[in-house]
């Protein structure tokens, strides 16, 4: 009995090992009949043949199989429009930093004040003495009318006819410029010289000035109604490589 049972673990192990064997051989014939295929089909891929796998399909050889006509070509140039960025998306002209500053900006408007006195004392005030009259006070006053007149020419004339300057921006560098990319108009320089400045003379009307110390283009309130902006003119040369 004992020998029985022996042969009968012998055969079976056997036949597990002949079992094994062929499922490796069985394994392997699958595996080399797998990489047969995929040579095949990425062969007949680079033949031109369209049963390769997709993968194996670029838009190169997409567009080798079919060309274009020049009937089709020109009537698809036809249907091409030219893409425009819209007004909300173009880039800023100058950057931020470009714009001057507040207290560069007050001290140009002060010797600019200092001017406007020079040349009131020198005109106006100079018929007044020659001809003995009397200042009369008060806004509405003649002398004080004229004095205005002379007030608001000198930046109107000035930032139209001198390229955006003043004598107190031309001493500190500086120059207004259009937002818009072109010179400056008259209904700019009117809107901002004449009836923003007007407006501002007095107190609590001229705090419309305080924005340019804290916006980013350094505009103020007589700037966003004309759409300008005040700028430092070395950064600009300095920029575009124009200083020496």
């Amino acid at each position: 009995m004992d020998e029985e049972k022996k042969n009968d673990q012998t055969n079976l192990s056997a036949d597990q090992n002949r079992g094994t064997d062929a499922d490796v051989n069985q394994n392997n014939a699958d595996r080399t009949d797998f990489y047969e295929d995929a040579d095949s089909e990425f062969m007949g891929e680079k033949k031109g043949l369209k049963n390769g796998p997709k993968i194996f399909y670029n838009s190169q050889q997409a567009r080798n199989e079919r060309k274009l006509d020049p009937e089709e070509l020109q009537q698809l140039q036809k249907q091409w429009q030219r893409y425009e960025v819209p007004e909300d998306e173009l880039p800023t002209a100058l950057p931020d930093y470009f714009f001057a500053g507040f207290w560069l900006r007050l001290f140009a408007f002060t010797l600019d004040l200092m001017c406007v006195a020079a040349v009131r004392n020198s005109s106006l005030g100079l018929i007044y003495r020659l001809l003995g009259l009397e200042w009369q006070g008060g806004f509405l006053g003649v002398y004080s009318l004229v004095g205005i007149g002379i007030y608001l020419a000198y930046f109107t004339l000035l930032t139209r006819y001198n390229h955006g300057q003043t004598v107190g921006k031309m001493a500190f560098g500086l120059r207004v410029i259009s937002l818009a990319g072109d010179e400056l108009t008259w209904s700019q320089v009117l809107t901002r010289e004449v009836c923003c400045r007007f407006v501002m003379m007095k107190f609590p009307l001229n705090l419309g000035y305080l924005p340019a110390a804290f916006t980013g283009k350094k505009q103020h309130v007589g700037d966003y109604f004309a759409e300008t902006g005040v700028v430092t003119i070395n950064l600009i040369k300095a920029f575009n490589k124009e200083l020496a």
